[in-house]
């Protein structure tokens, strides 16, 4: 059973260590700092690493910065746009702050 899934397209950036940080819902916030994941493929649900969260913060669309999409490995509009299709109707996320162990 895996604790949180990204989509594919993201499995060989989290790999590489690209990809530190994750936007995700209020149903995620939950988790801690400290915490240790199994990371899986939404799209399948395999297992493809384990993570360490670094911090969870609230944050909403407008405060993301350049950092965050560097952070996403992706444009700064790219990530807005990806976070509204994936969240469309939601105003409140949280930052998640990984290293891949």
């Amino acid at each position: 059973m895996n604790d949180i899934t990204f989509y594919q397209r993201f499995e060989a950036d989290i790999l590489a260590g690209r990809k530190t940080i994750t936007i995700r819902d209020k149903s995620e916030s939950h988790f801690k700092a400290g915490d240790i994941l199994r990371v899986g493929r939404f799209d399948d649900n395999q297992y493809f690493c384990t993570i360490e969260v670094l911090g969870v913060s609230p944050i909403t669309l407008d405060e993301l910065t350049e950092q965050h999409a560097t952070q996403e490995n992706m444009g700064l509009d790219e990530l807005k746009e990806v976070i509204r299709g994936i969240y469309p109707c939601e105003v409140q996320f949280y930052l998640i702050e990984f290293i891949k162990i």
